[in-house]
């Protein structure tokens, strides 16, 4: 039988063979602490402007869930929802006019934009002293050699803060990361193979060409999974012990519930759990961190530009 225990280090799940990391948990602990430090500045609170173009529903839901994150720490949120037919020019004025507001510490375009829109273009005209996403290149940048006065893009940063807070040591671990993208694998490689406290891993990045997966991620002491392949990774593929971090999610048919599905992990989370001696699970593991990561990058730009 799995039992809730909460303290203030470890949000967790414990049972007696494993446990599960509680990522909603964490997370509002995450929120508690930049709220009681935003409660004690003086002077204008931090501000984050949030651009939605469209109507894309999940767009809208997680744009709705990132401002009401902010007004629960205190961050002032500005939300600009603009129309699909957008013309790319005049969606840069837009942000050019958040770019040039001294009251504005952090910009977020929600992606993704419309077809006739170049998403890398409108990244790279967010100034990057605000880019608390962490896509522009300056950041990633500043990312790969080092330096921590930039942003790290919010979901690593998460997977890196979540793994740090179970208490799971990470230096000189092998850490395998299934997936290469810009968003998630390479950044979340970067960032663990730095010199520092709560890093200095030995990283393995795999793909969907990797030859030999099941051996490779068999050597994972921490396996970090972001593929958005449902289940692909199964308990065979696990070492006894290891640490399994799974960012995917996946909305699979499920004709038992009345929604007519469900969403799951790129892990096969009930049979992998047997093995782990730390796994997230899908919904309610990586993703509240996400969040979290951006109110702190949020309050990170402000004290950067304002203190």
């Amino acid at each position: 039988m799995v039992k809730r225990y909460i303290d203030r280090y470890h949000p967790i799940l414990y049972s007696c063979s494993m446990t599960i990391i509680d990522g909603r948990a964490v997370a509002q602990k995450i929120q508690d602490e930049l709220k009681q430090e935003i409660s004690q500045l003086s002077g204008r609170p931090p501000c984050l402007a949030v651009i939605l173009v469209g109507d894309n529903g999940p767009s809208r839901i997680y744009v709705n869930r990132k401002t009401k994150a902010c007004e629960e720490v205190g961050i002032k949120s500005i939300k600009r929802h603009l129309e699909a037919s957008i013309s790319e020019d005049k969606l840069l004025k837009e942000v050019e006019h958040f770019n040039v507001n001294p009251e504005v510490d952090g910009i977020l375009v929600q992606l993704p934009l419309p077809d006739h829109i170049n998403d890398s273009r409108v990244t790279r005209w967010i100034n990057p002293e605000k880019d608390v996403d962490g896509f522009h290149p300056v950041n990633v940048g500043k990312m790969l050699i080092g330096e921590t006065n930039g942003f790290f893009p919010c979901t690593p940063l998460g997977v890196k803060e979540l793994i740090v807070r179970t208490g799971v040591e990470i230096q000189g671990k092998n850490i395998v990361i299934v997936g290469r993208s810009n968003i998630v694998g390479k950044p979340l490689a970067a960032m663990l193979l730095q010199r520092g406290q709560g890093i200095d891993a030995t990283v393995t990045v795999a793909h969907r060409f990797t030859s030999d997966l099941k051996e490779i991620t068999l050597g994972a002491d921490i396996l970090v999974v972001a593929i958005g392949v449902p289940n692909h990774i199964s308990a065979d593929m696990i070492k006894e012990g290891a640490v399994v971090i799974d960012v995917g999610i996946n909305r699979i048919e499920d004709l038992a519930r009345k929604s007519g599905s469900r969403l799951v992990g790129d892990v096969d989370f009930e049979k992998a759990k047997e093995k782990c001696s730390f796994i997230t699970p899908v919904p309610g593991g990586v993703g509240p961190m996400t969040i979290a990561m951006l109110l702190k990058n949020t309050l990170k730009s402000y004290r950067q530009s304002v203190l």
